[in-house]
C-alpha cells in the first residue's frame, strides 16, 4: 500500500477502518488471505475516489469492502468451487467492535441458507460436523447412527453438492433453528444442541423412507 502521496487524513481514515474491513471480508469469504486481497482492492478504490464527495469515510469503506467480498464469493460460486469457505464463514472476534456482530450474523444466515437449499438433511449434518467443527468420521457416524464408511460418503457427496445448482425449498423456521444452534455451538463450544438438531433431521428422513 503506497501511502507516500496520500494525504495523512485519508490514510488515517483507511487505517482506522482496516481491522473492521478485514473482519467483514473474512465473514463473507471465510478466508483471511482472500479478505486481505479484498481490503487491498478497497484501498485502491479509496485512492481513486473523490474524497471531497465522501460524507462518512468509514461507511464508504465498509460498503465498498462488503460489495467487493460478495463479488469474490459470487465468482467462486460461478467457478463451482467446493471449498467450505463461503458456506461456513470462519468465526471472527468482534469483541472490540460490536457492530461486526450483525455482519457475521448476516454472513452466517447466507451460509445456512445455501446448506439448507443444496444439501439433504444427512449430507448437511455430516458436512457441518466435519467441516465446521472437525469431527472425526467415527464421531459423525455415532451422531447420525451410520457406519463410518457411510459418514465419509455423506461428507464427500456434500462437498460436491454444496457448489451445485440444487434448489430445495427452505423453511424460515429451519433456517432460524440452524443458525441459533450453530451460533451457540460456535460461541460456547457446547455442540449438544446442534448435534441433536442435525441427528433429529437426519433421523426423520430415515423414518420417512422406511415408511
Amino acid at each position: 500500500m503506497n501511502v507516500m502521496t496520500e494525504p495523512l487524513e485519508h490514510v488515517g481514515a483507511f487505517q482506522a477502518a482496516r481491522p473492521r474491513l478485514v473482519a467483514i471480508a473474512s465473514s463473507v469469504l471465510g478466508s483471511t488471505a482472500e479478505a486481505d486481497d479484498v481490503v487491498q482492492d478497497a484501498w485502491a478504490r479509496w485512492q481513486g475516489t473523490d474524497r471531497t464527495r465522501v460524507i462518512d469515510a468509514t461507511a464508504f469503506l465498509v460498503t465498498t469492502t462488503r460489495r467487493l467480498a460478495l463479488n469474490v464469493a459470487d465468482s467462486a460460486r460461478a467457478r463451482r468451487e467446493t471449498s467450505v469457505g463461503p458456506w461456513l464463514p470462519e468465526r471472527v472476534d468482534s469483541g472490540a467492535d460490536p457492530a461486526l456482530d450483525a455482519e457475521r450474523r448476516e454472513a452466517l444466515e447466507l451460509a445456512v441458507f445455501v446448506l439448507l437449499e443444496r444439501l439433504s438433511h444427512t449430507e448437511r449434518a455430516a458436512y457441518v460436523l466435519r467441516e465446521a467443527f472437525d469431527y472425526p468420521y467415527r464421531r459423525i457416524a455415532d451422531v447420525l447412527a451410520r457406519t463410518e464408511a457411510n459418514a465419509r460418503q455423506l461428507v464427500n457427496r456434500a462437498r460436491a453438492h454444496v457448489s451445485s445448482e440444487r434448489r430445495n425449498p427452505v423453511s424460515a423456521d429451519d433456517q432460524r433453528r440452524f443458525v441459533a444452534a450453530f451460533v451457540t455451538g460456535s460461541q460456547t463450544g457446547d455442540l449438544a444442541a446442534l448435534e441433536r438438531l442435525l441427528a433429529e433431521r437426519a433421523s426423520s428422513v430415515r423414518v420417512a423412507v422406511a415408511a
